[in-house]
Order: structure tokens, then sequence, then C-alpha cells
């Protein structure tokens, strides 16, 4: 029997599955399967494929997903997310350059999962993932304009800038037919909903425009006179001939499709579980999320992930099981089977208007602002992820990202790292209960205390360090309190091992007061540094310390 946290939530479902249920996911089913056709078809093209490869993705993957996810009302297929990985992959390495590396992806998402690291990836930076994502969308904007505008120009330059050079160089070439069909599509999009949520607006706008476009016999380029006839069936599967050198060239792109797949994907999840109140089993989410991705790739589709929006339409319309999301990429076969040689005669600029709302829907603009008006480490990671993005490369945002928030992490918890003297303190407490005449702490003399807070790590190491110099004459015996230590590293443990080593040939006994008794006590033990300051030097309380302190005083006056 599988592990529970390995185990499809579809399996769990079947166990208490009802008719009425049954009913609620089909509706669910279709009406996602509509919403998802035409951003299956976009995210194609505007990844750099042809439209069918969107397709397949959203009825393969989105099939798997559900089918052996753990999530019960997670919908995968292709996402805006992926448009600037794959597009650039396609570029450098062609078709089967791409198929290659979702493969690879895939791969990687299942070992992610089987070593448990699902609950690791939902931990991601706030910032870096609203940086990435409004670079993202950004991109994704800067894409679309020349469909959107219906301009005369040959192939669009990969680098941002000299894309809209290169737009700025064209604009005498706008097709106003253009400009109002994409103008349309923007328009019923955001505006559809507050009618009736019951049909998709994309789908509307795509009804009305081709219609108009066809009708009309306006000017303006199609999916068909671009691309062709959309195939109405599925392909066979296949995988790309692949030499060595071109293998080692397709890992860092695989692993940033890996990476973005399980970020989206996990947060997908978390978003249903709030709308739900249920919970989803992160490990087996990845694991899925990898098989449909190594599939979709020997059918020669594009990677894939949850995705948040058509996870939230199957919420909102009922679907509660894995059923909703197998009846959706049914939905998908169906219409491509049927219908699917209509879509030729959608025009570039209704799909380009489609990608501008989802730019917008993706630039979280809201959040971005939120977290511009935050603390600066906070705002550092953000832009600094936002623009490399844009900019440079995904890849190399989501590493430097990473790399500037563990930075920046670091320098927080070497801030909140204190040694603090408190000898003084403990002389003036006990000067005022002795005008009390109180029992209170008694400091011995030849007695010097003091006070650790914060993580003893490799970063806060040298504070500990300086702070043991400021103890000019060496005093009888040091006790370090370190109830608020809340764990050590090796540097921590070395560090405490050479104060040990000094203040020993000083003649100093060292006391440990107040271990952590869960991580840090642990740590010191295996270290055999609790052997060397000797177990009855290791107390439970400053009291204890102070008492075992007096012990050792007296023990020294008989010596002498």
């Amino acid at each position: 029997m599988l592990p529970k946290e390995f185990t499809p939530k579809f399996f769990d479902t079947l166990r208490h599955y009802n008719r009425q249920q049954l009913g609620r996911d089909v509706m669910a089913g279709l009406i996602v399967g509509v919403v998802a056709l035409p951003l299956a078809i976009a995210f194609g093209i505007a990844s750099g494929v042809s439209p069918e490869k969107g397709l397949y993705t959203a009825i393969i993957a989105g099939f798997l997903i559900s089918a052996f996810g753990g999530s019960k009302v997670q919908i995968g297929g292709p996402t805006g997310a992926f448009i600037v990985i794959v597009y650039g992959i396609v570029q450098t390495h062609g078709v089967e350059g791409l198929i290659v590396a979702t493969f690879l992806a895939g791969i990687m998402l299942i070992i992610m999962g089987l070593a448990r690291l699902g609950s690791v990836i939902k931990f991601i930076p706030h910032p870096l993932v609203i940086g990435f994502t409004s670079g993202i969308a950004l991109i994704i904007f800067s894409s679309q304009v020349k469909d959107f505008l219906g301009l005369r120009m040959g192939a669009l330059p990969a680098d941002f800038l000299e894309k809209w050079v290169a737009y700025a160089q064209h604009l005498n070439s706008i097709n106003p037919y253009a400009v109002a069909l994409a103008a349309a599509t923007v328009l019923i999009a955001l505006f559809w909903p507050k009618l009736t949520h019951r049909l998709p607006g994309s789908l509307i706008a795509i009804l009305v425009t081709t219609a108009a476009a066809s009708l009309l016999r306006l000017p303006v380029d199609t999916i068909g006179s671009r691309f062709g006839s959309i195939a109405a069936t599925l392909p066979a599967p296949s995988f790309p001939s692949l030499d060595l050198a071109s293998l080692r060239s397709l890992v860092q792109p695989a692993f940033t499709i890996a990476l973005l797949g399980g970020i989206e994907s996990l947060l997908s999840a978390v978003v249903a579980d709030g709308m739900t109140g249920g919970r989803h089993r992160s490990n087996m989410e990845l694991v899925a999320q990898g098989g449909a991705n190594i599939v979709t790739a020997l059918f020669g589709g594009i990677p894939a992930t949850g995705a948040i929006a058509r996870t939230a339409t199957n919420v909102r319309n009922g679907g509660r099981t894995p059923v909703a999301g197998m009846v959706h990429a049914v939905t998908l076969l169906l219409i491509m089977l049927f219908v699917g040689r209509w879509a030729a005669l959608i025009p570039m600029a209704t799909l380009a208007g489609i990608l501008v709302v989802v730019a917008y829907n993706m630039s979280e603009w809201e959040s971005f602002l939120s977290v511009a008006k935050g603390p600066r480490s906070d705002v550092a990671v953000l832009l600094i992820t936002f623009f490399l993005t844009v900019l440079v490369d995904l890849t190399v945002a989501i590493e430097i990202g990473m790399l500037a928030a563990a930075f920046l992490f670091l320098r927080k918890m070497i801030q909140s790292s204190e040694v603090l003297v408190l000898t003084d303190a403990l002389q003036e407490a006990e000067a005022a209960e002795a005008a009390d005449n109180t029992d209170g702490i008694r400091l011995p003399r030849g007695v010097e205390v003091f006070e650790i807070s914060g993580p003893l790590f490799f970063g806060a190491a040298h504070k500990f360090k300086e702070a043991m110099k400021v103890i000019e004459a060496p005093p009888k015996v040091l006790i370090l309190r370190m109830r608020q230590v809340p764990m050590i590293d090796a540097t921590g443990i070395k560090t405490l091992e050479e104060v040990h080593k000094e203040i020993r040939q000083r003649g100093t006994k060292l006391i440990l007061s107040e271990v952590n008794e869960s991580r840090v006590l642990p740590a010191l033990r295996e270290a055999r540094l609790l052997f060397a300051i000797g177990k009855a030097n290791v107390t439970s309380s400053l009291e204890g310390a102070l008492a075992r302190a007096s012990q050792v005083l007296a023990e020294g006056r008989k010596l002498m």
C-alpha cells in the first residue's frame, strides 16, 4: 500500500462518491474545458509553437494531473508563466530541444516529490514570486503588441528593449481593424463576467470577433493564415534523437521549468485549499506534475503545471473532486476532434487581446505595490527579480533572486543575534534585593555572566567572539546564558570550542545555562563539547548556574 502522502486524491474520493457530486463535477469540467480552449491555443502560439501543441498539453497533462495529483480540484495545463521560458528554449534549441527539456523537467519534478521537497518549495520568498510573475506579465504583454496593433514586421527580436525599438520603427504600419478586434476582445473579457459567469468572457470574445472578422472579411491575420489548419487528432508518441552536448545544454532550462512548475502548481493548490477548506498533498502533486510533463513531452506538448485561474473557475462552478479536471480534459479533446478546424478562423489580434488580459491578471500590480512599500530587503528582492526577468533571463532572475533573498535573510538573522553582558544588571538586581532584605539572585565575586540571543550560526559567530574580548581580567567563572538560542551550526559549535579552550588556558571555568534541549543540546553532545565542558557545568536555570559557580569557587579556594 502507498504511503498516504503519495496516494492520489482521486483514490480518496472514490470511497464516498455519489451521483449528485458527479453532476456538479461534470458541469464544472465542461465549463473549465470551454475556458481552457482559447487559453491553450493562445499559450501555444505565444510560446513559439503551433497552436495544437497547447491543446495537446491541456488535454494530456490536464487529465493526468487530475487523475494522479495531490489536490482534489487542481486543473493542470499550459500557463502564461511558461511562455517566456518555452519561447526562449524554442528560439535557442528548437522544438525538439523543448521536448527534451520538458521531459527532463518531468523527471526532476518526480525526484523533488519523492525527496519530499513539496513543503520546501511552498516557502519560496513572496517578493521573489511577485517579482518574476510581474516580470513575466510585462514580457507577455510586450510580446503581443505586434498582433494587438497588427504591425507589419518580421520576426520579433528576443531582447525586451530591442523589441520595443522595433515596435517604434513600425508604428506606421498599424492595422486599425486588428486594433479594433483586440480592443473588443479585452473589453468583452473584462466586462462579460459582470453579466454572467456561466460562459467565459474569453470564449464570447473569440466567437464575436471571429464572426465579425469572417463576415466582414477584415484584412487581419488569423491562425489559419499564419499556421495553417489545426490538427484534429492526437499525434503518436515519439522522442527526438539527442546527443550528449545538447542534453547538457538543456539541463538548466529543464531545471527552470521544473522549479517554476513546482512553485506555480503548489501555489495553485494552496489557493484551492483556501477556497474549499481542503488540504492537498504537496509531494504527490509534484510527482503527478512530473509524470504529466513526461507523457506530454512524448506527444510533442509544452510544459504544464497547475493553473490558478482555471482551478478557481473549477471550484466556483462546483467542482470538488478530480473528476471535474478529467472531464475538462475530455471536453477539450472532443472540441479538438469535432470543432478544432474552425479555430483556424480566429484572428491573431483576438488571441493577442486574450493574452493582454492574461498579462494584466498575472501582473499582480496591487501585490507589487504592497511589497514595494515594505522593508528594504523585500523591495530589493522584488526589484532584482523583476528587472532581471525582464531584461536578462528568468533563470538568472530566479537564481540571483534566491541568492539575494538568502543573503538578506542572513543579514536579518545576524542583526537579530546579540551577546549581552548581564553581570552589571545582576549586580544591580542583587543590590536592590539586599536593600529590601529579600532573598534573590546572588552573584559571586569573580563570575561574569553573558547572554546570547538569537541563532548562533556562522553569520553571528563573530559577534560572540568580539563580545568575549570585552572581558578585561579573566574571571574565575564565565556563565553563558543560552535560553534564547534556538539553533546552533558547526561554526557556532567551533566558536564555543575555541572560547572554551582559550578561557580554560586562562584559568576560567565555563558554565552553560538554559541550553535548548531539542536542538542545541544534542548538537553540543554530538560534537563532544559537553564532554569537554563537563556535564555538571550545563544547568537548566540561571540560578543553578550561579549555584554551580559558587561551588566551583569554593572548590578553588580549598585547593589554594
